[in-house]
């Protein structure tokens, strides 16, 4: 009997100014600094036998293109991490770039949406396995431009089309519940996964607690970003590592 696949613990830092902080709901002016040493942060989870860390660069998908370098350098020179960064990617050398500091994936959200014959030749160029298709949704609508913004793409019609590129990847987040600990939408994300069982459907937003993770779990979703929770004390990286 083959064991059950794991589901992947992937903890969020987000940055602006170059501090872990994080934000309600999407908010900018909802923001709360919880470290201002990103690097000591990701060390904190590496020593708690965390493998994957979501990287977010805030002032980059604010500002259309990646600002937090020094940050990505350092924490992928100073740990064995898996890191996934998002935050404003538009170009091809901001990619080369990424993977040459050793960023494992990149997140792709505004541009997926903006350029996706752009994202389709990169999903070629680069492989699948290299690129996250990032999808913030709103009332199942696709958000854009750091949430700054609102498109009348639905999620479905979006995963459509990448799926039909090649996309393997996607990292959906239901704003509505991001940061307010008030439990992810898996109304969603079953939807989603039974709608595209091919995908590898990674849950954002909403965890407040071990039972969320493991309803997740229990829904085969093939990983979970988790901020808030962990910064506010609600799951401790202790019980992280028994899932």
């Amino acid at each position: 009997m083959v064991a059950p696949k794991r589901m992947r613990i992937i903890p969020a830092i987000d940055l602006i100014d170059g501090r872990c902080v994080r934000l309600t709901q999407g908010d900018y002016a909802q923001k709360k600094i919880y470290n201002e040493n990103p690097v000591e942060v990701a060390k904190e989870f590496e020593d708690a036998g965390i493998k994957y860390l979501h990287l977010v660069d805030l002032d980059g998908a604010k500002a259309g293109k990646v600002i937090n370098w020094k940050v990505v350098e350092s924490i992928t020179s100073q740990t064995g991490l898996a890191v996934d960064f998002g935050g404003g990617i538009k170009t091809d050398s901001e990619l080369t770039k990424l993977f040459d500091l050793g960023v494992k994936q990149v997140n792709l959200g505004s541009i997926a949406v903006k350029e996706p014959a752009k994202v389709a030749a990169w999903i070629k160029q680069y492989g699948k396995e290299k690129i996250i298709l990032s999808a913030d949704v709103k009332e199942e609508l696709v958000a854009i431009s750091g949430w700054l913004e609102n498109s009348k793409l639905s999620i479905t019609d979006f995963l459509n089309d990448y799926q039909a590129n090649g996309i393997k990847y996607v990292t959906c987040t239901d704003i509505s519940t991001d940061g307010m600990l008030s439990g992810p939408n898996i109304t969603l994300y079953k939807k989603l996964l039974s709608l595209f069982p091919s995908l590898k459907l990674i849950a954002s937003g909403g965890v407040s607690s071990m039972d969320d993770l493991r309803e997740l779990k229990s829904i085969h979703v093939d990983g979970v970003i988790i901020g808030k929770a962990i910064y506010e004390g609600r799951v401790s990286l202790k019980e992280l590592s028994t899932l």
